[in-house]
């Protein structure tokens, strides 16, 4: 699986003094400027895997492979300077569903002023690939890790989750715009995105900051597309598990002091709803509780890539 080959290969890839952060967080951090680290991220996305491209329209393909790459900008409060895009086309489609890519990401990519800095784009007898490299600038030491959560520290979500795999998993909006409100007024501990499941992705939070969390289950915003996918299919998930283990919601989890998290309830600055769903604890695991009841260990569940 991805983890562990990551384990392995993470040990015996060469350092560099600019390197601040590289791979095992959302982006890498280069420090190139005297007063801006650079952030880089990167994301290939498949058909079959991230989309079908005989059931879903090329410009909703486009506009996604560029939004999962912003949403990594995000969840390092890293605002988006360009990116590189590289696509592997079916020699049956070729320039024309190029061209509905692009007609697809460019209004993204000019809503949060993302420069399109060049790529590549090939033809081949296989499906659809699309890879974006993103780029973003963030002040050395500002940046957000999913490294720094604290025992004691309320998580807080935007958004809800479950149930993306009906839409919102080709149309979401990065939280780009939030991203920067909450890094110039507000201290962050820690952030990451929910790409591959809630429970999943806290999880990994918890392991990269050496330490637990413990949800409260009642207090778990749910998405609308949730209790529609609980319904179609009667005996199977729950809506509250799709907003556990659903992947692809692309909303932030961030870790922030009680003091803070009171502030952010009260205020909502963002326009997008603030919850507070847990928090986080010096012993390790994920945990859940339901309104002040005992703590039961509650396994993670998401999307899991193999290799």
């Amino acid at each position: 699986m991805e983890r562990d080959f990551l384990r392995r290969l993470l040990p015996r890839l060469p350092s560099h003094p600019r390197l601040l952060l590289g791979p095992g967080d959302d982006a890498a951090l280069l420090a190139l400027a005297k007063d801006n680290a650079w952030v880089v991220t990167t994301d290939m996305l498949m058909d079959g895997v991230d989309f079908e491209l005989h059931r879903h329209d090329a410009r909703r393909i486009g506009r996604k492979s560029l939004a999962v790459n912003l949403s990594d900008l995000a969840a390092m409060a890293a605002r988006p300077v360009g990116a590189v895009i590289s696509l592997a086309l079916p020699r049956s489609c070729g320039e024309a569903l190029a061209l509905e890519l692009y007609e697809g990401l460019i209004p993204l990519a000019e809503e949060f002023e993302t420069a399109i800095a060049g790529g590549d784009t090939n033809s081949w007898n296989g499906p659809l690939v699309t890879s974006i490299t993103a780029i973003g600038e963030v002040v050395p030491g500002k940046e957000w890790r999913r490294s720094g959560a604290k025992p004691g520290d309320e998580i807080l979500v935007t958004g809800s989750f479950g149930g993306s795999i009906l839409g919102k998993h080709l149309d979401f909006t990065p939280r780009v715009r939030e991203a920067m409100v909450l890094a110039e007024k507000y201290e962050i501990h820690a952030a990451m995105d929910v790409s591959d499941g809630l429970s999943l992705d806290l999880s990994r939070m918890c392991e990269a900051s050496g330490c637990g969390a413990v949800l409260d289950l009642s207090l778990v915003p749910i998405a609308a597309a949730a209790h529609e996918l609980a319904a179609q299919e009667q005996g199977g998930p729950s809506a509250l598990d799709h907003a556990l283990s659903d992947g692809e919601d692309f909303e932030l989890i961030l870790a922030v002091s009680p003091a803070v998290a009171e502030q952010l309830l009260a205020s909502q600055p963002l326009g997008v709803p603030l919850t507070r769903i847990g928090r986080f604890v010096k012993q390790p695991g994920l945990w859940q509780q339901v309104s002040g009841g005992p703590l039961l260990p509650l396994s993670p569940r998401g999307y899991e890539h193999q290799l």
